[in-house]
C-alpha cells in the first residue's frame, strides 16, 4: 500500500484552477518530462487519446498551458500562465496536441509524450495524471518504470553483463531509499531507485563509463521527499493511534505528517498554515464584487455573502457564509486564478469555505486553524491510499465528496471533538454524498462545480453536529471509501468528467455561450 503525504497528495499542490488533475497534473508531467530530457525540449507533442477526460478539457481546464509551463520550467502560479502558448515559440519551444488512439490507454488522464532536444535527442514518455495533481510515469523510451515524483526517480540500463557492477555504483553513495531494482531483457539489465538527491555530473560519467551502451534517465521530484515511514495506512489505525495518545485527529495528523516528511511539527505547522493563507486570499479575492473572468457562470459569491450579511435572505446563518466563500474560491478557481486544491481543484471550495467561516464564529487560534486542517488532510490520505481523488475514474464524490467529509472532520477537530467523531463525521458525509457524478458542463469546472461545493461547505458543519449531537454511525470510514471508491468504478465514462453525461448534455447546458474573453483565455483559441 502506498504512502501518501498530506502535503504532498491532499493538501495542494498550490496551484492556478481549474483542475488539480488537468491543470496542476498536466504542469507536473511536463516538468518530470523536461527532467527526463534533461533540459528544455525544441519540440513536444502531446497526444490523448479520444475516449479519454484530456481530450475532452486540455483546452478548457488548461491543461495545454499546464504542459507549456512544465516544460518551460516557469512556476504553474506566475502571471506568464496565461501567454505560456504564446511565449513557448519565443522560447525555441513548438508544442503540439493531437487526439488519436492511444497505444494502451489504460487511464482516462492518459497521454503520449513525443519530445525532441535542441541537439537532435529524442525521448518518448507516457504517462499520466491520477487526481490532485498527482501523476505517474509508466513507460521512458518503451522501457516500463512507475514514476510519481516522490524522489529523483533514476533509470539506468546497461548490458546483462555490468548489471552488479551498476547496482554496487547505484547502492554505493548511501543516497538511494532503498535498493535499485533490476529488470532483464535483450541482453539488459534496468535498475530503477528512488534517490534522495540528483544524480552529479561525476557520478554519471562513473555510469556511463561502465559501458559505451549505458543509458540514463533522471526525473526530479514535484513533492516534499519522504524520509520516514508512515504512522498508519487506514482510519482504523489512525484511530487506534489517536487512542493510544489521547490525541485528537489533528494532533495525530501532525505526527504522522512530521515523521513521514523528516520535519518537525513546528515545521508542519508553519506549511500547513502557508497553504491556509493561500486559501484566505482566495477567499477574498472571490468575494470582491467586481470579481471577472469565468468562463459560464457570472460572478456571484460576492453578491450572495452580502445578502446575508444585510439580511436580505431567508434566515442569517453561517452555512450560507460558508456556501458563499466556497463558491468565491471555485470563482477564482474557475478563472484560473491560485488556489490551493483541498484535495483537488475542483473541489477546492469546500475547506476554505467551511474553515475561514469556522475561524470567524470561534475566533479559531492559528494552532487551532492548522490543526482542524490536518486533520482534514488526514480524512484525504485515507482516501488517496484506498481509492482516488480523480473524478475521470470515480465521479465528483471522490472530489467534491472528499472535500466535504474532509470539512466535517475539520469541524469536529476545530471544537474540541474526538478523533473517532471527525472520522465519524467524514463517514457520514461520505454515505450522504454517494453516487454523485462529475457532469461538468462544456468541460468547464464552473456548472455544476460551484454550486456543489458551496451545498458541500455548508454540509459540513451539519454532519459534524450530528456526530457532536449523538448520532451513532454504523459504518466505519474505511468500509465507507471502499464502497464509494466501488460505486464510482462502476459509473459509466459519460459520467466521470468527461461532459458526455448527466446535466452536460441537456439542451441548455448545450445551449450555454461562453461569456469570458480575458487576454489569453483557452476558450478564446
Amino acid at each position: 500500500m502506498k504512502s501518501v503525504s498530506i502535503f504532498n497528495h491532499v493538501l495542494g499542490p498550490v496551484m492556478r484552477g481549474p483542475s488539480s488533475s488537468h491543470t496542476a497534473g498536466a504542469f507536473h508531467i511536463a516538468g518530470m518530462a523536461r527532467s527526463l530530457l534533461a533540459g528544455t525540449p525544441r519540440r513536444a507533442v502531446f497526444a490523448f487519446d479520444p475516449a479519454g477526460s484530456y481530450a475532452a478539457t486540455y483546452v478548457k481546464q488548461g491543461a495545454d498551458r499546464g504542459f507549456a509551463m512544465g516544460l518551460m520550467a516557469k512556476p504553474l502560479t506566475d502571471e506568464s500562465f496565461f501567454t505560456a502558448l504564446d511565449d513557448a515559440p519565443q522560447a525555441g519551444l513548438e508544442i503540439e496536441f493531437e487526439i488519436r488512439q492511444l497505444a494502451n490507454p489504460d487511464h482516462p488522464n492518459a497521454v503520449e509524450i513525443d519530445l525532441a532536444a535542441p541537439d537532435g535527442a529524442s525521448l518518448r514518455l507516457v504517462a499520466r495524471s491520477i487526481g490532485g495533481g498527482e501523476v505517474e510515469f509508466t513507460h521512458v523510451d518503451d522501457r516500463p518504470v512507475l514514476f510519481n515524483g516522490s524522489a529523483y526517480e533514476t533509470l539506468l540500463e546497461v548490458p546483462a553483463e555490468k548489471a552488479e557492477s551498476a547496482k554496487a555504483l547505484l547502492a554505493g553513495d548511501n543516497q538511494s531509499f532503498d535498493d535499485p531494482v533490476a529488470t532483464h531483457e535483450d541482453g539488459f539489465v534496468r535498475l530503477t531507485a528512488r534517490r534522495k538527491a540528483a544524480l552529479s555530473a561525476s557520478f554519471r560519467e562513473e555510469l556511463r563509463a561502465l559501458d559505451d551502451d549505458a543509458r540514463i534517465w533522471q526525473s526530479t521530484p514535484v513533492y516534499f521527499l519522504q524520509q520516514g515511514e508512515p504512522l498508519f495506512s487506514s482510519a482504523a489505525e489512525m484511530l487506534q493511534v489517536a487512542a493510544q495518545h489521547n490525541a485528537s485527529l489533528g494532533r495525530t495528523a501532525l505526527a504522522y505528517e512530521a515523521q513521514l516528511l523528516g520535519l518537525s511539527e513546528d515545521e508542519v505547522l508553519a506549511e500547513t498554515l502557508r497553504r491556509y493563507d493561500v486559501m484566505v486570499q482566495s477567499v477574498e479575492r472571490g468575494l470582491d464584487p467586481e470579481f471577472t473572468g469565468l468562463q459560464l457562470l457570472p460572478a456571484s459569491a460576492g453578491a450572495i455573502f452580502n445578502a446575508e450579511a444585510d439580511g436580505r435572505l431567508s434566515v442569517r446563518s453561517l452555512h450560507t457564509r460558508a456556501a458563499a466563500r466556497a463558491m468565491a474560491v471555485m470563482h477564482v478557481d474557475g478563472a484560473m486564478g491560485v488556489v490551493c486544491a483541498a484535495p483537488t481543484g475542483g473541489s477546492a471550495g469546500v475547506i476554505p469555505g467551511t474553515l475561514v467561516t469556522l475561524a470567524e464564529e470561534r475566533s479559531l487560534t492559528r494552532e487551532q486553524i492548522a490543526l482542524a486542517l490536518l486533520a482534514a488532510g488526514s480524512i484525504g490520505m485515507i482516501l488517496a491510499i484506498r481509492g482516488t481523488f480523480a473524478a475521470e475514474v470515480a465521479g465528483c464524490q471522490v472530489e467534491i465528496g472528499a472535500s466535504g467529509a474532509m470539512a466535517a472532520a475539520a469541524v469536529v477537530d476545530a471544537v474540541g471533538g474526538t478523533a473517532q467523531q471527525a472520522s465519524d463525521a467524514a463517514a457520514i458525509s461520505f454515505q450522504n454524498t454517494m453516487g454523485t457524478v462529475c457532469d461538468l458542463l462544456h468541460g468547464m469546472v464552473e456548472i455544476p462545480c460551484h454550486t456543489r461545493n458551496a451545498a458541500a461547505a455548508a454540509s459540513a458543519f451539519v454532519n459534524a453536529d450530528l456526530i457532536l449531537g449523538g448520532y451513532t454511525n454504523y459504518i466505519p470510514l474505511d468500509e465507507t471509501i471502499d464502497a464509494v471508491y466501488a460505486v464510482g468504478l462502476a459509473m459509466p465514462a459519460e459520467l466521470r468528467c468527461t461532459s458526455k453525461g448527466g446535466l452536460a448534455v441537456t439542451p441548455s447546458a448545450q445551449s450555454l455561450k461562453v461569456l469570458c474573453c480575458q487576454s489569453g483565455c483557452s476558450s478564446c483559441r
